[in-house]
């Protein structure tokens, strides 16, 4: 027995089976590359679902994570902590919004907004929240009620009252759902699990003139699509409409586990002591990897970056369309975050991708999905896409 087989038996008896691992055996990353320990290079533009904006071993990064770690690796949150304050000072600043709460992941930012925003509505006589059809919160009880999709669903009820879902997109059902028992809207401006999904221009109008009548608060899932990935900071500053309350997630900690959410002045002084909390959340050394990546996302040019080099990589995505009309159904996304949706099931053109040391992603069944580190180039962008037109190329029209 090798040792590679006995790594993945290993992790077949030891595990429960929820994950189903790719079948390779990665020892160490650089850039943009995954090395694997049989020494094949992997071109990735999985991104670790999105987290990995800066690529891998970035040098700032790591420099943070190491100089934390020799002044101190936990305290508790009842000690103020530098580098906690330092990364919100850089969010608060970037964003515009005036509280911010860390935690350690996305679907915890997700149940610390619920939290907000029912705490909030408690004062006002609002108790109904409303989620989109295809959209993914999170796995938790509270994320999971506000998330439609039944794959993520099925045998985890009942779940949550007071909510219910309205149709991506659906400008009429939105109408016909809010009332004055409306306590906010959540929603993904680019729906990401859900096959990169994007919020409608008219959708976004009606969502903010809804919120000016009826008064209740707009949630933004940014947990994919924040922090630069879309050439903005956040991904709803393309639609003209402000959010409440943000959740994020993933590429904040540059790799280490952190989340958080954002509140407005509506809700930034609806929290009061000890009515939430976390023991690892804001953990320091994921704070300071946080504040590395925020430097190198708004000053080192990156956000610009990957707006730029996401638009020529679906430029040349909409080619491959043209040319493979009848494989290629639609390109959609914005910056570093774009799916291709296929007129079949998507599964083994990653495989064979992954076969030509490419790694991409499946969703939705036929959406191939990109999610590359910012740190991206056009020439790389280019082997991928010609991999790409050569495996379409030999696919039956």
């Amino acid at each position: 027995m090798n040792e590679e087989t006995s790594l993945f038996q290993k992790e077949e008896k030891y595990f429960f089976h929820t994950y189903k691992r790719l079948g390779l055996d990665i020892e160490r990353g650089e850039g943009v590359y995954l090395y694997a320990k049989d020494g094949k290079r992997y071109l990735d533009f999985f991104g670790g679902l999105a987290v990995n904006a800066l690529g891998y071993n970035h040098p700032q990064v790591n420099r943070a994570i190491i100089e934390q770690v020799q002044k101190y690796i936990h305290l508790s949150n009842f000690y103020v902590q530098e580098p906690q304050v330092r990364l919100a000072e850089k969010l608060i600043g970037a964003s515009g919004f005036k509280r911010v709460f860390f935690g350690n992941s996305g679907t915890e930012a997700v149940e610390g907004a619920i939290k907000l925003a029912r705490k909030w509505g408690a004062n006002v006589g609002k108790t109904h929240l409303i989620g989109l059809t295809n959209s993914f919160h999170g796995r938790t009880m509270g994320a999971l009620s506000l998330t439609e999709r039944q794959k993520y669903r099925d045998g985890y009820e009942p779940f949550l009252p007071n909510v219910s879902h309205v149709g991506f997109n659906d400008v009429a059902q939105l109408r016909a759902a809010v009332n004055d028992q409306t306590l906010g809207v959540i929603l993904e401006f680019i729906q990401g699990e859900g096959g990169v999904f994007v919020v409608s221009s008219e959708f976004a109008g009606a969502l903010n003139e809804l919120r000016q009548k009826f008064g209740f608060l707009i949630i933004a899932d940014e947990i994919q699509s924040g922090i630069g990935r879309t050439g903005k900071f956040f991904a709803f500053e393309h639609f003209g409409v402000t959010p409440d309350i943000v959740v994020i997630a993933k590429a904040i900690g540059g790799g280490l586990p952190l989340g958080a959410f954002l509140g407005n002045e509506r809700v930034a002084d609806v929290l009061s002591y000890g009515s939430h909390g976390t023991t690892f959340g804001g953990n320091p050394v994921a704070c300071s990897a946080g504040l590395a990546v925020l430097q190198e996302v708004l000053e080192g040019g990156l956000m610009k970056r990957a707006g730029e080099t996401g638009d020529y990589l679906k430029k040349k995505f909409v080619e491959l369309q043209i040319r493979f009309p009848s494989l290629v159904k639609e390109v959609r996304g914005l910056g570093c975050m774009l799916g291709v949706e296929l007129s079949r099931d998507g599964q083994p053109v990653v495989d064979e991708m992954q076969e030509r040391g490419f790694l991409v992603n499946c969703t939705h069944q036929s959406v191939l999905r990109f999610l590359p580190p910012y740190v991206v180039t056009r020439e790389e962008c280019d082997l991928l896409v010609q991999e790409l037109r050569d495996i379409l190329g030999g696919l039956p029209q």
